[in-house]
């Protein structure tokens, strides 16, 4: 782990309308990832832990405050220039691994590569490989239908990892699977933390994970309580 800043928000705010209710879901959060770093985020459902990780990966726009992405304040950058520094410095796992259904394995994985305006050669050679390391190597040409649900979150995880980001960020990425799978997940993400040098920023409930990870953030009520 290193003291370079990668990701960080300043006073985050985030309000949204409920018809006549004005809901703050965040309150003035501060927070930093150095590169290299795994942090969990932990606290009840309802708290604010994924609308963080929506902002923090400029998926939504923060009501006040600001996220800086490598550097750059992408609250005031082109929607253009988010996107591609999104793929570039970012990847996302979510509870559901959002692969599409119609593509193979290896398919969902390139598809990133592709739309960064790799070959397609290049793509799949990255792809290929990056699923190999994940233990899918015999299991590429399979769709995500004909998968088990360990095998959906290994292959969420190679796409994430595609374009070599320098932070994931993931949002209960084992809360749909098995208690022995969950672990097996945790395990290569925090191997791939140390091969790859990928900072890792995880929602999770599970406390085993938490615990092994460099810092663990509390959320209650939209604000960040404690970071141990």
């Amino acid at each position: 782990m290193s003291d370079t800043i990668i990701l960080q928000c300043q006073q985050l705010t985030k309000h949204f309308q409920q018809g006549d209710l004005d809901v703050e879901v965040l309150k003035g959060v501060d927070l930093s990832i150095n590169a290299g770093e795994c942090v969990a985020i932990m606290g009840a459902s309802g708290s604010g832990k994924s609308t963080l990780l929506h902002l923090l990966g400029g998926l939504e726009k923060p009501t006040q405050g600001k996220v800086i992405l490598d550097g750059e304040n992408i609250n005031k950058i082109s929607a253009s220039r988010v996107s591609q520094l999104r793929n570039q410095s970012l990847g996302f796992i979510y509870q559901f691994h959002h692969l599409l259904g119609e593509f193979s394995i290896l398919e969902n994985v390139a598809m990133s590569v592709l739309i960064g305006g790799a070959s397609v050669k290049v793509a799949i050679e990255k792809a290929s490989k990056l699923l190999d390391r994940v233990g899918l190597g015999h299991r590429i040409q399979h769709k995500p239908g004909e998968l088990s649900g360990g095998e959906r979150q290994r292959a969420a995880v190679a796409r994430a990892l595609i374009n070599r980001p320098k932070c994931i960020l993931a949002d209960e990425p084992t809360g749909n699977l098995d208690s022995k799978t969950a672990e097996q997940i945790y395990q290569l993400m925090l191997e791939l933390n140390q091969e790859l040098h990928v900072s890792f920023l995880v929602v999770t409930h599970n406390q085993s994970l938490a615990h092994r990870m460099d810092r663990v953030l509390q959320m209650e009520d939209g604000m960040i309580v404690t970071d141990d």
